[in-house]
C-alpha cells in the first residue's frame, strides 16, 4: 500500500497498523498544527501539510478531550493543558461543575486531491482525582467512559483496547483503506 502513517511515535504507528490489520509504513514528519478547537480542521491541515512534505498519500490523526463545563475546551489542546496543569489540575478545572466529558479522535487520509476524515466521540466523565498507573497514557488517568466502572488507565489491556476502539474510528479507516487496495 502506498499510503504512509505520519507520526513521530513509532509505537503509535505500529499499534495503528496492528488495529487496522495492514502493514502501513510510518514516516516521521514534523508538521505545524493550526490553533483550532475544531478537531476536523486540525487533522485536515495536518494531512495537507504532511502530504506536501512526503508527496504520497498520508494518514494523520489527532485527539481531543472536551469538558462540557468548559465549552469546547480543552479539546485538541488537551496535550498543552496536561503539560501545564497535570492530571490533578485538570480534575480541579471542573470542581463544582458538570464533570461530563467527550473523548474524541479524527483520522484523516489525503492523497493530494481527496480528503477523507473519520471521526468518533465517546461520552464519559472527568474523575474527582486521577488514577495513575495501569494501561494507557496522557489523560486516560482522568477519563472514565460512560458505562465503564473505571478510568481508562485502570483497565487491563483487553478492556482498554475495547474502549480505545470506541474513541478512534479504526474500523472506518480500515474499510476505506481496503477499498483503495482493490
Amino acid at each position: 500500500m502506498n499510503v504512509v502513517y505520519v507520526t513521530g511515535n513509532q509505537h503509535k504507528a505500529k499499534h495503528f497498523s496492528s488495529i487496522v490489520g495492514m502493514d502501513i509504513e510510518r514516516v516521521n514528519v514534523d508538521v505545524n498544527e493550526i490553533q483550532s478547537l475544531n478537531l476536523r480542521e486540525v487533522v485536515e491541515y495536518k494531512a495537507k501539510a504532511a502530504y506536501e512534505v512526503v508527496k504520497r498519500p498520508v494518514i494523520v490523526e489527532d485527539t481531543k478531550l472536551v469538558f462540557r463545563a468548559l465549552g469546547a475546551l480543552p479539546g485538541p489542546f488537551i496535550k498543552w493543558f496536561m503539560e501545564e496543569l497535570g492530571h490533578e489540575g485538570l480534575c480541579r478545572l471542573v470542581d463544582g461543575k458538570d464533570r461530563t466529558a467527550f473523548a474524541g479522535a479524527a483520522i484523516a487520509y489525503y492523497n493530494g486531491e481527496n480528503l477523507e476524515i473519520f471521526e468518533r466521540e465517546l461520552e464519559g466523565e472527568i474523575l474527582q482525582s486521577p488514577v495513575l498507573g495501569g494501561t494507557g497514557f496522557g489523560w486516560n488517568a482522568i477519563f472514565k467512559p460512560k458505562g465503564a466502572d473505571k478510568s481508562l488507565s485502570e483497565m487491563d489491556k483487553q478492556e482498554f483496547e475495547s474502549w480505545y476502539c470506541r474513541v478512534k474510528p479504526f474500523d472506518e479507516i480500515a474499510s476505506f483503506l481496503r477499498s483503495l487496495d482493490k
